[in-house]
């Protein structure tokens, strides 16, 4: 019989960049991983949380007390597996109880190879990471001195001047909806969700997924109607390419709709400036103020770099029509005179609520105005 310890009883440690040292529990696969350490204040929805790339070179924190106990369902991905490098949870479970479950969280954490520690105090841990700001962390359930630990650790990048939206994206064209939709549109795939693209489908469009590379010449001799920028992983000022894509997919003036990483490169395409965030917003209760319809909307959001509120106020190219209520960033812009708007957090909210979905409506309206 096996002397190995089970992940149950095995210890885990979590070591930040500046020096922080928590003990915890293993779970998930026995290892060592390492990324930027963020938090994450939705009260469920961990699955979708996990599988979204814009979380890519990332260990997750989840602020809820209980994870796991509703298992995991091959249909509530939003990609093909999970792209978080580490997870911090509180309580965690590794039995469920929802009958359409399609296993354990943990049995899903193993087979995708996702180290992670549980029964550490999460408050306390994201009460550090809102003093002191995102930074790099490793997980370790591997049986290792500290100074191995440490080297790992310094092995981590920078999220800041990081491109990793190329690392998370298509490799092939594929294609998504009704070929016989009134609309067809070219989506530039930075780390795009499934359930955007469920979203567009669903109004009427016909979509070719890129890769994020892609040159305009060959997304445009599809002869799309409009294009889309996806939300995605990684600082967009590095992303020099798909600003180019974006600058000129603006002068054939069809519609162009950005969300989240998408709407920074909107933004760097138009020479408005994005910075690192201290902690970043991510989670489903973020509030925006829709400054052209006056009403507020709860939103879900996930992002750890904004658009520059002051070079947004400066600018003759483009207005501000969102605003985050929290901090007061920027949390959605439109370009004067073309068919190109984008928004900060996410419409389509899977995870969270769904106060914002009207966007996709407006983009398709570009499309008959």
């Amino acid at each position: 019989m096996s002397t190995e310890k089970s992940s149950e009883q095995r210890k885990a440690i979590l070591l930040l960049e500046d020096g922080s040292q928590f003990e915890g529990i293993a779970i998930g696969k026995i290892g060592i991983a390492g990324g930027e350490i963020c938090f994450n204040t939705g009260m469920t929805g961990y699955q979708e949380i996990y599988t979204d790339p814009s979380y890519y070179g990332q260990i997750v924190v989840n602020t809820t007390s209980h994870i796991g106990n509703y298992g995991v369902e091959d249909d509530e991905q939003e990609s093909d597996a999970p792209k978080i490098r580490g997870l911090v949870v509180n309580t965690f479970s590794k039995d469920f109880s929802r009958k359409t479950a399609d296993g354990s969280l943990q049995g899903y954490l193993e087979k995708n190879n996702i180290v992670g520690i549980s029964e550490l105090d999460t408050r306390l841990l994201v009460r550090h990471i809102r003093s002191k700001g995102a930074m790099n962390a490793v997980i370790c359930s591997e049986e290792i001195s500290i100074a191995d630990i440490e080297s790992k650790l310094s092995e981590v990048p920078s999220m800041d001047g990081l491109e990793l939206a190329s690392f998370v994206s298509t490799q092939e064209p594929y294609y998504v909806g009704d070929e016989n939709a009134p609309h067809k549109v070219a989506v530039l795939d930075i780390g795009v969700k499934k359930s955007i693209l469920t979203n567009l489908a669903e109004r009427g469009c016909y979509l070719k997924v890129f890769n994020a590379k892609t040159s305009f010449a060959e997304m445009e001799s599809w002869n799309p109607d409009g294009y889309f920028l996806s939300n995605g992983p990684g600082d967009p000022s590095a992303m020099d390419y798909a600003i180019k894509t974006a600058q000129e997919i603006m002068e054939t003036d069809k519609p162009l709709f950005g969300i989240c990483l998408g709407h920074q490169v909107i933004a760097l395409a138009c020479g408005i400036s994005t910075f690192k965030m201290h902690n970043g917003h991510r989670g489903l209760n973020h509030p925006v103020k829709n400054l052209v319809s006056g009403k507020s909307e709860v939103t879900s959001q996930n992002h750890g770099f904004a658009v520059l509120r002051e070079d947004v106020e400066a600018s003759d190219i483009l207005e501000m029509t969102h605003v985050n209520l929290n901090d007061k960033t920027v949390a959605g812009i439109r370009v004067n005179g073309k068919k190109t708007f984008s928004v900060q957090h996410h419409p389509e909210a899977s995870p969270g609520p769904h106060d914002s979905r009207y966007l996709f409506d407006e983009f398709i309206n570009l499309f008959e105005s």
